[in-house]
This record gives structure tokens, C-alpha cells and sequence, in this order.
């Protein structure tokens, strides 16, 4: 009988597809060589550069305490209403600032600046990495108009890869449900080729930098 409908055969040729399997033509393929070469910068200098290129603004401190100062330079013109936080650690940083906030879920939707540790940072695509697993949950990085970040050098990593493998070993057996690698504000040239900034999450990012390297 002749097939009646475009669908079928092509669910047909899926079927057999399946069915018949091709061998891998390349299975000595070593896939967990690294595809790139580093320069001989170190990370730091890397993620710095490329960070900024895709237009993220990065403050480099030397040690919490500058990152404290550094704090209150950038939010003290903020009312407490307009910068919302969650993690307690960060909170304490704020404190130390002299800089209000508020925690509530009611009022992350308000808020004009949210305030985020990461889970690591990606030195070849300037890249940093958040996920669901953290205090602030999937919402702190999309709803404000601002996104601060906070992140160690502890957390930089050399590229994709590295930071793939660095969650799986964090959070094995129980992943997060959700991983977001942010490179640079939110942006989008979708209608008539026009840059438009902040169409899907923050228009402007900011990473606070601190040094681990003496501790």
C-alpha cells in the first residue's frame, strides 16, 4: 500500500535509520584533547580582555576588603529598593559597605541592579557561569536592568570544557537544572539588523574580580 502522507515515509526512513546503524568511522578519535591554544598571557589577563570586549565592565580587587570599596563606589547612589541580593555571603559584603538592599522575592521584579556570585568564569570566551543551583535560582540575572557579579580567581577556567567538567565534578550525582554562560549584556539584532541592549536580561554587566592568588 502506498503511503498516504509526507510524515510517514519520513518517520519510515528514521525507522530504518535506526534500525541500521553505521558504524563510528573514527573511533580512536581522542575527544578530550583541548582544540585551542592558549597564548602564553595567563587566564586572568585572557578573561579580562575578552570580558570587556563583549562589553562587560570588569573591576579587578585585590583582596575582599578593596572589594568592599569598590562596592560602595559603584551602588552608593542606589536606594535600598533598587539593588536586590540573596546570597547571604554577598550580603555580608554589603553590609561591610554600608550599602542597603532588599531579599525578598516580592521585590525582584522591582529592583534595578541584582547581585550574583557565579560558579566559575571562562577565560576564552570571557564568559561567566551561573546556574540554578545557586541562592538566586534562575531569576536574579534576568529581571534586573543591571547584573553585578561577583567571582575569584579560584573560579576561572580556561574554556567550555573545563568549566563542564568543573560542574559535573561540584555537582554530581545531583546537577543543576539549568546552565547559563553570560557573555557580555544581553543583546539582540533580530528586527532590521539593529543592535538593541537589554532585550533579554540586563543591559549592563559588571564583574567584580577578586584575587585569591595571596591567600
Amino acid at each position: 500500500m502506498e503511503e498516504s502522507t509526507a510524515r510517514e515515509k519520513v518517520l519510515k526512513r528514521i525507522r530504518n535509520a535506526l534500525i541500521s546503524r553505521t558504524e563510528m568511522p573514527f573511533p580512536e578519535v581522542d575527544t578530550d584533547v583541548p582544540v585551542y591554544h592558549f597564548p602564553q598571557e595567563s587566564l586572568d589577563v585572557i578573561f579580562a580582555q575578552e570580558f570587556t570586549r563583549v562589553g562587560g565592565m570588569y573591576v579587578f580587587c585585590e583582596n575582599e576588603k578593596e572589594l568592599v570599596s569598590s562596592l560602595s563606589v559603584i551602588l552608593e547612589d542606589f536606594p535600598e529598593q533598587e539593588l536586590f541580593c540573596q546570597e547571604e555571603t554577598i550580603g555580608e559584603y554589603l553590609v561591610k559597605a554600608g550599602i542597603p538592599f532588599c531579599s525578598g522575592q516580592e521585590d525582584l521584579t522591582g529592583s534595578k541592579i541584582g547581585i550574583t556570585g557565579c560558579d566559575a568564569m571562562v577565560a576564552r570566551t570571557g564568559s561567566i557561569l551561573l546556574t540554578s543551583a545557586q541562592t538566586g535560582g534562575r531569576r536574579i540575572g534576568i529581571f534586573p536592568d543591571a547584573h553585578i557579579v561577583i567571582g575569584f580567581s579560584s573560579q576561572l577556567l580556561a574554556d567550555l570544557q573545563h568549566a563542564l567538567q568543573y560542574i559535573k565534578r561540584k555537582y554530581e550525582p545531583g546537577y543543576p537544572s539549568m546552565l547559563s554562560f553570560i557573555t557580555g549584556p544581553s543583546r539582540t539584532a533580530d528586527i532590521e539588523k539593529t543592535l538593541v541592549m537589554g532585550a533579554h536580561g540586563p543591559r549592563n554587566l559588571y564583574l567584580f574580580y577578586v584575587d585569591h592568588s595571596g591567600y
